[in-house]
């Protein structure tokens, strides 16, 4: 019998990705676990901040020595700052809302995993993302779907991953049916961590005031006060500053109105937040930028796909079209698009493209 590849399995202590090796255990394969640390001296508890701070790496190395495998614990601190925090303060910056969950999909858990597994001498590497890798032979690409189980799909955070990722990952939690299944898993299997919470928050933010707290102390500058203007650019109250607001946000603009105000814009060049009201916040057309494409390519637009910009939304029909830019048109118009958020456009289980809204 041929011998089975030796798979990596990227280990950040949840109940998820410690299924992960059990699973693939039970099928014959060698496992290594991966673990990367990469909590900041910024947080106020290294030990309980979310995926991959101390007490997370402690899991996952409990839960590797109950599986009786390999586990290695890897500093990627350096590496996660200059790209998912960075990017994350300069985003705000910008007036833009970003999602550092697909940044560190994008430039760290993949690219930097993908290269430990070659140094390690695996085949694969193994994640507890919910999603399915298909190849179409007939187009010669991989397709990344969605995962089996309806309520519980992660292929949305994954839009980025490149054809060439596609063909050494595997994804063996898109074909359970639901995350309750994984858990049913891992207490029939003892683990430690079968009844662990899903970590809620930004892993690298974990003083109170969340990320608001955290941008405060590392760009203060952009929390100058400034104006509230409303459609027609009149001057209707003050904000506290910028990185304080994102699209579709009603709280904490300080203006008692009988009609809500919503945040409709941000203009940091300017200093200036707009409101309005809800319907200021419906729209159509959403324009994309740093696109990836997935089994498809950009020369087969446009083309009716079902269609999201936000994790939790149901997706919606529209026509996505590649040229003259990239843009989304849903067939009604979606509420609070916000500039720095993913949209991803689906045709059945399989991811067309994605890109960040412009």
């Amino acid at each position: 019998m041929p011998k089975k590849p030796t798979i990596c399995v990227a280990m950040s202590g949840g109940v998820d990705s410690s299924v992960v090796p059990l699973l693939l255990k039970k099928r014959g394969y060698d496992v290594i676990g991966v673990t990367m640390q990469i909590w900041q001296e910024s947080q106020t508890d290294p030990r309980h901040a979310g995926c991959c701070s101390l007490g997370a790496v402690e899991d996952a190395r409990r839960v590797a020595r109950m599986l009786d495998m390999p586990h290695y614990v890897i500093n990627f601190k350096d590496q996660f700052k200059a790209t998912v925090i960075d990017e994350f303060v300069d985003e705000y910056s910008k007036g833009r809302t970003p999602n550092p969950c697909v940044t560190c999909n994008r430039k760290v858990k993949f690219d930097a995993l993908l290269d430990t597994m070659q140094e390690l001498g695996c085949d694969k590497l193994a994640t507890g993302h919910y999603a399915r890798i298909r190849f179409d032979k007939e187009r010669s690409r991989y397709r990344l779907l969605r995962s089996k189980g309806g309520n519980k799909d992660q292929s949305y955070v994954l839009y980025a991953t490149t054809q060439e990722q596609l063909s050494k990952v595997v994804f063996p939690l898109g074909e359970l049916g639901d995350k309750a299944e994984c858990r049913r898993l891992a207490r029939e299997a003892g683990l430690p961590v079968a009844d662990k919470p899903d970590s809620q928050e930004i892993c690298f933010v974990s003083e109170a005031g969340g990320y608001r707290s955290f941008m405060r102390k590392n760009k203060p500058e952009i929390f100058e006060e400034g104006e509230l203007v409303d459609t027609s650019g009149k001057t209707v109250g003050t904000h506290s500053g910028v990185a304080d607001f994102t699209v579709g946000q009603r709280r904490g603009i300080g203006i008692s109105r009988e009609t809500p105000l919503y945040v409709i814009g941000l203009l940091p060049a300017e200093n200036r937040v707009i409101v309005g009201n809800n319907d200021d916040l419906l729209q159509s057309e959403v324009y994309l930028e740093d696109m990836s494409w997935g089994a498809f390519d950009s020369h087969e637009m446009p083309m009716k796909v079902m269609a999201k910009i936000r994790y939790n939304m149901d997706a919606e029909p529209a026509t996505l079209y590649s040229y003259p830019e990239p843009v989304i048109v849903f067939d009604r118009p979606v509420r609070a698009v916000t500039p720095g958020q993913i949209a991803v456009a689906y045709r059945g289980e399989t991811v067309v493209a994605g890109g960040r809204i412009k």
